[in-house]
């Protein structure tokens, strides 16, 4: 399928911002090889700054193919943003609907009439102290396994030494240099044509954050853990912790959660997508 047109939206935003990208931080482009030239697609990127989606748009404005970002669906329906979010072709995310695929279903429908849907698959900044990509949401799988779309894993480094994670202070002077890696498709092939299960999916996603983590220790030039930060994990560790010392605290529950309580959890997918 052929690639939709930038239009004037994307133009205008890219007026808007490039400029201020361009003087802010240096670039290290690399892997446009990589990005599809015709035909929908799926970019997995880390997240490690609130800069980051607007750096890493530039970068992909810049191989022809725009990023259509996951994003609440609240916020196509206020006002400019809401045009803006709109006219762009920003995809809406309705965290409302009980059926989990449902929920991803503008961006399913996005790749199948040939877009470029970018999933940030950690859902949020990443928690991981050294800045590693963390364990992540199964929105980019479930749309991967759905449309049997090529999945390119994206690598970034730098937006998060102009503005830490999670920090409203920016670090101008000296320039900084805003790293890509875009690297093959991911070979998923050997989860077509199965249930979707939770097993399953969260295979896919690990396959798929391995690649991703992959791109990062050659921007980085070091060996990412052995395993990734488990945000989840880590608050029953801590409360483990705090037990420990002080002993139980009325009403709170320490041990691994149950199947029903993890099927509770909220999914996050593409809450700071922009």
């Amino acid at each position: 399928m052929p690639r939709r047109r930038i239009g004037f939206w994307y133009r205008f935003a890219a007026v808007l911002c490039k400029p201020w990208l361009v003087v802010l931080i240096k670039r290290d482009w690399r892997g446009m090889e990589h990005i599809p030239a015709e035909g929908g697609f799926i970019t997995a990127v880390n997240h490690n700054s609130h800069v980051d989606p607007f750096a890493y748009a530039h970068y992909q404005y810049n191989t022809g193919r725009v990023p259509r970002f996951l994003a609440k669906s609240g916020l196509f329906k206020k006002g400019f943003v809401g045009a803006a979010m709109r006219g762009t072709g920003q995809i809406p995310v309705y965290r409302e609907s009980t059926d989990a695929l449902s929920a991803f279903r503008a961006a399913i429908d996005a790749v199948e009439r040939g877009e470029c849907v970018a999933f940030y698959p950690e859902g949020t900044i990443t928690r991981d102290p050294d800045l590693w990509p963390m364990t992540a949401k199964t929105g980019a799988a479930r749309v991967a396994l759905q449309t049997k779309c090529p999945v390119i894993p994206v690598a970034q480094w730098g937006a998060n030494e102009l503005l830490p994670p999670y920090s409203s202070k920016p670090h101008l002077f000296p320039r900084k240099t805003h790293h890509v890696l875009a690297g093959p498709p991911v070979d998923l092939s050997r989860f077509y044509g199965q249930e979707m299960t939770a097993e399953i999916l969260k295979e896919a996603t690990e396959v798929i954050m391995a690649a991703v983590t992959r791109q990062l220790e050659e921007i980085r030039g070091e060996k990412a853990p052995e395993r990734p930060y488990d945000p989840r994990q880590e608050r029953i560790e801590q409360r483990r912790r705090t037990e420990a010392e002080t002993g139980p605290q009325p009403g709170v529950h320490t041990g691994a959660p149950t199947g029903a309580q993890a099927g509770a959890q909220p999914s996050h997918e593409g809450e700071n997508s922009k």
